[in-house]
């Protein structure tokens, strides 16, 4: 997909493929119920959860892959032997399929990020 210009959340999961909506739909549900307090917006085309206009979680359906942003590198050091085995980018893990997806691991990575603020890269 290439990168949206839905002006809400709700606008981008009717845009992604059909294959992918499900396990999207979930990220974004996992984002909700984990990240109290958080704003959701859309930024670079993207869902994304802010703190104080802060972005430190993202979520989006590329060509190739499912992404989730993490942007707190204290969370990823502190998950460092979890993320050890996944895909990962600098700041964005990978999943080829959505079946990929480690949804406990995302759970715990969100209440690690919302747990107390913290430096944005």
């Amino acid at each position: 997909m290439a990168q949206s210009r839905a002006a809400d959340v709700d606008t981008y999961l009717t845009e992604v493929p059909e294959e992918r909506r499900e396990a999207l739909t979930r990220l974004r549900q996992l984002c909700r119920t984990e990240l109290p307090g958080f704003t959701e917006v859309m930024a670079y085309g993207m869902p994304a959860y802010e703190r104080d206009g802060r972005g430190e979680i993202a979520f989006a359906g590329q060509k190739q892959y499912i992404s989730f942003y993490l942007m707190r590198d204290d969370v990823r050091q502190a998950f460092a032997d979890r993320l050890a085995a996944q895909d990962m980018g600098k700041g964005c893990l990978r999943f080829r399929r959505a079946a990929q997806i480690d949804f406990d691991l995302v759970r715990d990575l969100l209440r690690a990020v919302a747990a107390r603020p913290g430096p944005v890269c």
